[in-house]
């Protein structure tokens, strides 16, 4: 069973978008404001407009579950940043990204047994250097991907954090193993052209510590897990943060050059998911 037909729509409408340059000035214009264009999750109508694109990311069980709630009250792992930086992010895409893209007022947080899971061809992943699959978690993931989803893992930092990445990657595709992407891969290209690879920093961290860095993770790079026709299916950030500059990008204490980077990532993730 293939993925919904709307995908396929989505992709080809996707590719058909005049892509307009991030405007940096526009972005700079907007900081010193109280941001009315970003609406609060609060403050959003019910019901609101569906489009075709929404924003999913994966309520999963992690080692903190002793602290979860399934609401985002509860700080589970899963729930880092949200809903903030998912609906921040949604405003991000049409206001500064300037895509044409429809997409859903409301972004969705589902488990991976739910039904519904297939409805979205890229989920969000945060802190997945706390997850922790079940045997059925992974093969629920697993057979999500190979019907043609996307993943993207962010947040997760320092070698510890990197081995129980791979160490669950290993429990979806023990076939498989990541390796890095080269800033040559189309996925930094398709969209922006991005030239370096900024480590994005923890709000916190950067605006009371003034590093980017975090438990030890001081290199910043992206990794794939490649099927064997050599498809990229989980886009992985190895020590960045590009949540929190969704996030965080509203205040003008946190640095624009990591705020425009994550969401320059995240426009190339979606254009590329969206039209491979």
């Amino acid at each position: 069973m293939a993925f919904p037909g709307s995908w396929r729509l989505a992709a080809i409408s996707l590719a058909l978008i005049m892509l307009v340059p991030l405007d940096s000035r526009l972005v700079s214009g907007q900081r010193g404001n109280d941001r009315a264009d970003f609406r609060s999750p609060r403050t959003v109508q019910s019901g609101g407009r569906k489009g075709e694109f929404t924003f999913a990311r994966l309520r999963y069980s992690s080692g903190d579950d002793w602290r979860r709630g399934y609401g985002y009250g509860g700080y589970a792992s899963w729930a880092t940043d949200y809903p903030k930086a998912d609906y921040q992010f949604i405003q991000g895409l049409r206001s500064w990204v300037r895509s044409g893209l429809v997409i859903s007022d409301h972004p969705v947080a589902i488990s991976i047994h739910e039904p519904d899971l297939l409805r979205y061809p890229l989920i969000y992943i945060v802190e997945p250097g706390r997850m922790d699959l079940t045997r059925e978690d992974a093969t629920g993931l697993r057979e999500y991907l190979l019907r043609g989803g996307f993943l993207i893992l962010d947040d997760f930092w320092g070698n510890y954090e990197w081995e129980n990445v791979r160490l669950q990657l290993l429990r979806i595709f023990p076939e498989y193993q990541p390796r890095e992407i080269p800033l040559e891969h189309p996925i930094f290209h398709c969209y922006f052209d991005i030239e370096e690879i900024l480590q994005i920093p923890n709000f916190q961290n950067i605006v009371y510590w003034g590093r980017t860095d975090e438990k030890g993770g001081t290199v910043p790079s992206y990794w794939g897990l490649f099927d064997e026709s050599d498809r990229l299916m989980v886009f992985i950030g190895r020590n960045v943060d590009n949540g929190d500059a969704w996030e965080w990008i509203d205040d003008p204490r946190y640095p624009l050059k990591y705020g425009l980077g994550a969401y320059k990532i995240g426009a190339n993730v979606i254009f590329y998911a969206m039209t491979h």
